[in-house]
């Protein structure tokens, strides 16, 4: 059995309003997707999640996003190319100075929500993305929709990559994501989520929604943290992966 990472999104409570369960996750998984401010997240709580990430020995990567605190970086925007490579640097940055005071880096960088989803096959905002990465630091690791043109558009520029699927999300037969705004697009089922993550690491296939089995390859496994039970879904998927012998560890 191959060994592979397992993410989550941590670090998007923002005041009074509380996101996941941070400090439950970070004993599950090996990296973490810190918030950087644009979609969720307060400057004190993003440093306690970084500090609670340092003490576990988790990684940390930058999650990027649309500036988009109302919609929780989930709606899509034309930003200018310009624009957002500053706004993806700017948030890099930020994040780095926390968690250098909080003992720990910042190792890669996955983008958030409909950036993500965005720049998995959008070449003009992909490539603002990427400048974003080389002019910032050019060793930091990029976090890809495993099977996306993204993939190979990063690495011919010189980025390192991470082919990422999703534990907690259904798939269409072209091998994206089903949009959120259909039913069906999250699940919610540990072991059903579980079992699919072991034939993915086991088989290299995913089920799609239509039943068709989907090619794919992928060195992370996300688990949402904003999804209902999402520290139970993430311990299913980890306990399932270590009974059948796989090695979980940070990519970066």
């Amino acid at each position: 059995m191959p060994a592979i990472d397992l993410n989550s999104d941590l670090g998007e409570s923002f005041g009074a309003w509380s996101m996941g369960d941070d400090a439950a996750m970070l004993e599950v998984v090996t990296s973490a997707n810190v918030a950087c401010g644009f979609h969720a997240g307060d400057p004190a709580g993003i440093l306690r999640t970084l500090q609670a990430a340092a003490e576990r020995g988790v990684a940390i990567g930058a999650h990027v996003s649309y500036p988009d605190l109302v919609g929780f970086g989930r709606r899509n925007m034309a930003v200018p190319a310009e624009q957002l490579s500053a706004d993806v640097i700017y948030q890099i940055g930020a994040l780095q100075g926390l968690a250098r005071s909080a003992g720990t880096k910042v190792s890669y960088v996955k983008p958030h929500g409909a950036l993500y989803n965005t720049i998995a096959g959008d070449p003009v905002q992909a490539a603002a993305v990427i400048q974003a990465l080389l002019r910032i630091d050019p060793q930091l690791k990029l976090v890809c929709l495993a099977n996306s043109p993204l993939l190979d558009w990063a690495r011919e520029a010189g980025l390192a990559c991470v082919a990422e699927a999703f534990a907690d999300r259904a798939y269409t037969a072209q091998g994206t994501l089903v949009s959120r705004n259909r039913p069906g697009a999250v699940l919610h089922d540990g072991e059903l989520i579980a079992q699919r993550m072991l034939r993915l690491v086991r088989e290299g296939v995913i089920e799609a929604e239509d039943g068709q089995l989907i090619s794919l390859q992928a060195d992370s496994i996300c688990v949402h943290g904003d999804s209902p039970d999402a520290v139970g879904i993430a311990r299913a998927v980890k306990q399932r992966l270590l009974e059948a012998g796989t090695t979980l560890r940070a990519f970066a």
